[in-house]
């Protein structure tokens, strides 16, 4: 009988699989579709010197930034970091590495190495810091920098609904990230909102297929919003 991929909570989840200096890489935008119970309990881990591959990092008292204020975050690989103060204070400071990424790189990069592509040649950043000390190739008159594909330790990812073997649906633009991330990790870890017996979803719906997921938990989703508009009329 297979062993289960269900786990009981996010700390069980976790449990074993995280040391000191190893990189994950983290599925979300913004605070939208970020595992947000997975990486609490990655803080709560007490790793330190982590390497994290997502494309923001989160706000100062929410996602990824709980992992900041703790200092457990060594570098970051990120395409946009605009919302998070500490994030800031610390990049500029020096006390903390970031490499930054254009989005579009980034996810290609993620799913890239989920596929087992070592590197790919890409125009974006050419002429400017982000394809400083990087191979260019001349294609077709244009030049190209190459880009290695990103194979993190550990992937944490977040789902609308998942199966007991770890198939996963993701909901509108939660999806995002995620599905690369997933692909990317040597061990993949999936908390969803529904968890649902083998069999109940449609072959057809399924966005991440369950060989990529090593163990998957239901939690509760706190859905906060990253920037809160209002509109008043005058009368």
């Amino acid at each position: 009988m297979p062993v289960s991929k269900v786990f009981s909570s996010a700390a069980q989840a976790m449990k074993g699989q995280v040391r000191d200096g190893m990189t994950i890489a983290v599925g979300g935008f913004g605070l939208c579709g970020i595992p947000e119970q997975l990486i609490m309990a990655l803080r709560d881990s007490g790793a330190k010197n982590l390497v994290c591959v997502s494309n923001n990092a989160g706000v100062d008292d929410w996602g990824l930034g709980l992992l900041l204020a703790t200092r457990q975050i060594r570098k970051m690989v990120s395409s946009y970091v605009g919302e998070n103060a500490e994030f800031e204070r610390q990049f500029m400071s020096g006390e903390l590495e970031v490499e930054f990424t254009p989005q579009g790189t980034l996810a290609e990069r993620l799913r890239a190495g989920g596929a087992g592509i070592a590197g790919f040649y890409t125009r974006t950043g050419v002429g400017t810091p982000v394809a400083a000390g990087k191979p260019t190739e001349v294609f077709d008159g244009d030049t190209f920098v190459l880009e290695r594909g990103i194979v993190a330790d550990l992937a944490l990812v977040k789902a609308w609904k998942g199966d007991e073997f770890g198939n996963l649906v993701y909901r509108k633009t939660a999806r995002n990230f995620n599905p690369m991330v997933a692909t990317a990790g040597r061990v993949t870890i999936a908390e969803v909102e529904e968890l649902v017996p083998i069999g109940s979803i449609e072959p057809d719906a399924v966005h991440t297929p369950g060989i990529f997921v090593q163990r998957i938990v239901k939690t509760r989703s706190e859905k906060r919003i990253e920037q809160r508009t209002t509109l008043t009329r005058s009368r």
